[in-house]
């Protein structure tokens, strides 16, 4: 299967809280999307293994994502070594995207730039064909592939960003995709233990970072990305 997008998070939820209007979007305009969940998010306080891949995969039905899998890396523990990347890479070969979401390049949480490096590293090293990999219902190796695109998409820290999507049309999407993960976000009368992320604050902040990046691109929400290249326009009235 040849993907337009894949979308890469550390945890269920990552991908949904950094870039799942962007991907609503690009759905809405008739673009593959996948998602692939680097682990269970076991060592979350809150809810289970089990829980949030329940709610995976009732947010991935939300966004109406063509595929979503998890490599079930070990949470708070996988690192950017040449095990991993295999499996990323191997993954990378077998839907070929163009783009790739991935991890904010700086953050609270450990894993997140861990994630956002490994990534990276991977899709570099997916292109290099003396590397060879094959799935496991296979007897053929994987042909190279490089993505052509690689963004990081922005989580607790403020970082500011390099591009952004207008995903005015597509906020409730999101919304909606984030609210799937009952477990982990604030629900009024919820007595579960108190996390950073479970606050009114957190969740209310999901809409307001959008409708702020909204504010000063000219637009009601977007979504804001690091790139890894400098991006290029054929015109300077291509930008808005």
């Amino acid at each position: 299967m040849k993907l337009d997008i894949l979308a890469i998070g550390a945890h269920p939820d990552d991908v949904e809280l950094g870039c799942s209007g962007t991907l609503a979007k690009e759905i809405h305009h008739g673009k593959s999307v996948g998602i692939l969940d680097l682990t269970r998010g076991e060592l979350g306080t809150r809810g289970s293994a089990d829980i949030r891949d329940k709610e995976s995969l009732a947010a991935a039905k939300i966004l109406n994502v063509t595929f979503r899998e998890n490599l079930s890396f070990a949470d708070g523990f996988f690192v950017n070594d040449k095990l991993h990347q295999i499996e990323i890479i191997k993954i990378l070969r077998k839907y070929r995207p163009e783009v790739v979401f991935c991890n904010a390049i700086d953050d609270r949480h450990i894993d997140h730039p861990k994630a956002s490096e490994l990534v990276s590293s991977s899709c570099f090293l997916s292109g290099l064909a003396k590397i060879e990999t094959k799935l496991e219902d296979s007897a053929v190796f994987q042909e190279a592939w490089r993505p052509k695109f690689i963004y990081h998409y922005i989580q607790w820290k403020n970082i500011n960003p390099d591009i952004c999507v207008d995903i005015s049309d597509f906020i409730s999407v999101k919304i909606n995709a984030v609210k799937a993960y009952e477990s982990q976000f604030y629900k009024e009368g919820d007595s579960s233990k108190s996390t950073p992320i479970s606050t009114q604050n957190f969740i209310d902040s999901v809409e307001y970072r959008a409708k702020d990046l909204g504010r000063l691109c000219g637009v009601e929400y977007a979504e804001g990305f690091t790139v890894e290249r400098s991006p290029l326009i054929n015109s300077v009235f291509d930008l808005k």
